[in-house]
């Protein structure tokens, strides 16, 4: 897994500011700072530009989880305990299968007026209970899709063109992204509401407004 810690001490080792590899990477302080803090993590193209940047490979930036480094430790013996030590404690705990989803951390659908849409996208790891087949995951922010979609939610989306009327989809218009009932007319979208308390919107043709893809799920994570 990516190691937050490395990435700050490779980068201090070097005696280089968080805004000086910002500025290489073409992204914010704030990002870098986020990857340092262990709130997000880097996509696999930014992995790639810090090892070219810190002049390491990119495994440099990867660590194992401190328990298995441990378990590696202990001599053969022992390694049994643990292991049946895990068993008993498994079968005496109701376990409920957790499915890791990464999701985009800094693009949010928005159930309401609307929320910027960036280029830099870093992911968060969550997780739910249930297994989802879809493209693209991210979080809604707004109240406009209640109850159905709740603000604080994941939405996941299948990526794809329009395909029909009513459905809910995630539409980029305006450099913004919105999760609403879409509905096909002649000069363009019209984007409904499912929240009475919220106006349609239409985004004309002219606009050039996209399709991103049907919303094909949506949770709330489970805290660990």
């Amino acid at each position: 897994m990516f190691s937050s810690t490395k990435l700050k001490e490779y980068r201090t080792a070097q005696k280089l500011s968080q805004t000086a590899i910002a500025s290489k990477l073409s992204v914010t302080r704030a990002t870098l700072s986020a990857w340092e803090t262990g709130k997000t993590v880097p996509n696999k193209k930014h992995l790639q530009e810090l090892a070219q940047v810190l002049q390491i490979k990119p495994n440099d930036l990867q660590e194992e989880h401190p328990h298995l480094t441990r378990y590696k430790q202990l001599n053969k013996t022992n390694k049994k305990k643990v292991d049946e030590l895990t068993q008993d404690l498994l079968r005496a705990q109701k376990v409920v299968p957790l499915f890791s989803v990464q999701v985009l951390d800094n693009v949010a659908l928005s159930a309401g007026h609307g929320s910027g849409f960036y280029d830099e996208y870093e992911t968060r790891e969550v997780f739910t209970d249930k297994e989802y087949l879809y493209d693209v995951a991210t979080w809604i922010e707004g109240q406009s899709m209640e109850p159905v979609y709740q603000d604080g939610e994941v939405a996941l989306i299948r990526e794809g063109s329009f395909d029909y009327d009513g459905a809910v989809y995630a539409i980029a218009w305006n450099d913004q992204v919105y999760i609403k009932k879409v509905y096909l007319e002649k000069d363009g979208y019209r984007l409904v509401s499912i929240n009475d308390s919220y106006p349609d919107k239409f985004a004309p043709a002219e606009d050039e407004p996209r399709i991103v893809g049907k919303i094909v799920g949506n949770f709330m994570p489970i805290e660990q």
